[in-house]
């Protein structure tokens, strides 16, 4: 059974920073893309950052770019989200995700098969 199990969220200020992780078990992705969605109430799952299996292909959203960086551990099996610079508008459960698909780096929740059950990140103001 595929687990994906994200770690780190919590109660910040804007301006500061947090450290997600998501730790995959039940079999390997490394030869997959993974990403980082998330879910703020009344919205949208939205993409946040996507990399490719060997890290040299990463995208960001607009609204994070600059903000946050995505990188991952193949040997460990996890995929690493560090925020900076946190502003309100980041408040949301962020979930991260797999697809079966090695071809390319999705950017669309639709495209990626395996999710966590997200982590919760506040940022007050």
């Amino acid at each position: 059974q595929v687990q994906l199990v994200e770690s780190g969220g919590g109660l910040v200020q804007a301006g500061d920073s947090l450290r997600l992780s998501c730790a995959a078990s039940g079999r390997t992705f490394d030869r997959n893309p993974m990403g980082w969605f998330r879910q703020a109430p009344g919205k949208e799952r939205e993409f946040v950052a996507a990399i490719s299996w060997s890290g040299d292909s990463i995208y960001y959203a607009d609204s994070v770019k600059g903000r946050f960086i995505i990188s991952r551990d193949n040997a460990k099996n996890t995929v690493y989200l560090q925020m900076n610079s946190l502003k309100p508008e980041d408040t949301a459960v962020y979930y991260c995700a797999a697809p079966t698909t090695r071809l390319a780096v999705p950017v669309r929740p639709k495209e990626y098969d395996y999710w966590g059950q997200g982590t919760q990140v506040t940022v007050s103001s």
